[in-house]
């Protein structure tokens, strides 16, 4: 409501009642007017009715909206149900247009300005974070697996269009050239996680997979093979590789890859190199060491989960990069308009945390995983069990299970049972690894999956302290794994071997 309006309304209403509500709505659009501004999250987050009104002032903006509508095209924004239009607070239109994911929909002026703070303040909060070299990042409506694929294929258009301008050949014959192949293979440091490898495959493409190794420091860690990855280079021919794809967050006992090593060998080979940095964000240790790859040697882009890090529903991912351009060609590679429905749920996200709540929860996530670990150890000396000195890993940690399959024989399956009797109890997201399972994916079949190391030999459980997690979590988690184990050593270990 306008000044003018406001001193209508003085003829309804008693002079000082109108000016205290003038006040509010004054003070929510000097909020909107800052966020326009800055585009930086707003330095306190703001409350619920004053995030649903600018969703509501945006969807005013786009044309399934306007009151005097006469829309006669196929895609009109048309929603049949009012529940789901609510939902979506009435951005139907979602973002983007068929050539580029960034692009403004005439139809949809407040979903595009949406989209494009969106993705500011997503930028800003990376940056907060540690992620100082990010110079843009974009939203994109895929969760991790297919941000990578879009990465993997921006890089394959690269290429194509190096080969086009070195060999000259146009796009009429396809781009094609009898001088050298497409660059067609990844190198990929194993990590027993899906979304990656199956990105590779996805995008078309033949991965090389590296075996980490143990830390030769005497720790539990398994680390990068760096000379195996240039190995790997050199077995195929530089010319015939794409890039490097490497990974920040895992599980424990893997540590993140040695991206910095991996960016200077990038960069030695001229080669691309992604990283999947799924749940990096809340890692500093996992930003600081994207700062230095990109610094030292080549770093295309570095992709994250909006769930993982952001606590909203699946669905959505980061794209972020020193490098504008390749953040733009991915945007490119986006065919046809995307949903909103990732988009808007992380910009209210955003606004609701604002800086102060966004930095609060990254620095109390660091203090969780510091009282896990302490915690953890105890639980250990309490049980028998032994906590992996996993020093590099700053979000997953994982309790031995040696003690476990010497009580039960070596039955691998009764071990994996310790995570069924977890679950049963409310206990979500640990996982009991066994090193005696195999997975095949694709033409790859991986001995020992989930332990990320063919020579891996010692079953193990992973605990994460991850965003959002509270000290009260780990409270209940060691109280109702201690009770499990109990209960599982009741059932399950030999007679010979048994500790009742």
């Amino acid at each position: 409501m306008d000044e003018g309006n406001l001193k209508l309304a003085q003829e309804f209403l008693p002079e000082e009642y109108v000016r205290q509500g003038g006040v509010s709505l004054g003070g929510r659009a000097r909020a909107v007017r800052s966020l326009l501004s800055q585009r930086q999250l707003p330095r306190q987050g703001w409350n619920e009715a004053s995030i649903s009104a600018f969703l509501d002032e945006l969807a005013t903006m786009d044309s399934n909206n306007f009151a005097d509508r006469a829309g006669v095209g196929e895609r009109e924004a048309r929603v049949f149900s009012p529940l789901v239009a609510r939902r979506h607070f009435g951005l139907g239109h979602g973002v983007g247009r068929s050539g580029e994911l960034a692009a403004v929909q005439p139809k949809a002026a407040g979903s595009s300005l949406m989209y494009k703070l969106a993705n500011a303040l997503v930028l800003h909060a990376l940056r907060l974070a540690g992620m100082r070299v990010a110079k843009k990042a974009i939203i994109v409506p895929t969760a991790t697996g297919m941000a990578l694929v879009l990465c993997l294929l921006a890089l394959c258009a690269q290429d194509e269009e190096a080969n086009r301008e070195e060999h000259g050949s146009s796009a009429d014959d396809g781009g094609a050239s009898e001088s050298r192949h497409a660059r067609r293979y990844v190198i990929w440091p194993r990590i027993d996680q899906k979304t990656a490898f199956k990105a590779i495959l996805t995008a078309g493409l033949t991965p090389l997979v590296v075996e980490p190794r143990k830390c030769p420091r005497g720790s539990d860690a398994l680390v990068t093979d760096v000379d195996g990855v240039r190995a790997a280079i050199e077995s195929v021919g530089a010319d015939n590789v794409l890039c490097i794809l490497s990974t920040t967050s895992c599980f424990a006992p893997r540590t993140p890859d040695k991206v910095v090593a991996l960016a200077e060998l990038a960069s030695e080979y001229g080669i691309g190199h992604v990283v999947n940095n799924a749940y990096g964000v809340q890692s500093r240790r996992c930003m600081g060491l994207l700062n230095e790859a990109a610094r030292v040697g080549r770093l295309d882009a570095f992709v994250q989960s909006t769930d993982k890090n952001f606590m909203v529903p699946v669905g959505g991912a980061v794209v972020a990069s020193a490098n504008k351009a390749f953040v733009d060609a991915v945007s490119l590679l986006y065919p046809g308009r995307a949903s909103a429905a990732p988009i808007v749920d992380l910009f209210i996200t955003l606004l609701a945390m604002g800086e102060e709540g966004w930095t609060e929860l990254l620095a109390s996530r660091a203090d969780v995983f510091g009282y896990a670990q302490a915690e953890l150890a105890q639980v250990a000396e309490r049980t028998g069990l032994r906590l992996l000195d996993v020093r590099g890993n700053d979000i997953s940690m994982a309790l031995s299970l040696d003690a476990l399959s010497s009580e039960c024989g070596g039955d691998d399956d009764a071990v994996t049972m310790l995570g069924s009797m977890l679950f049963v109890r409310s206990v979500s997201g640990a996982r009991v690894v066994v090193p005696s399972k195999t997975k095949t994916i694709g033409p790859v079949t991986f001995a020992h999956y989930g332990s990320h190391s063919s020579a891996s030999s010692e079953p193990y459980v992973n605990v994460a302290a991850a965003i959002g997690m509270t000290s009260t979590d780990i409270d209940r988690f060691v109280v109702r794994f201690e009770k499990t184990l109990a209960a599982w050593r009741k059932a399950h270990a030999s007679p010979s071997t048994s500790t009742s």
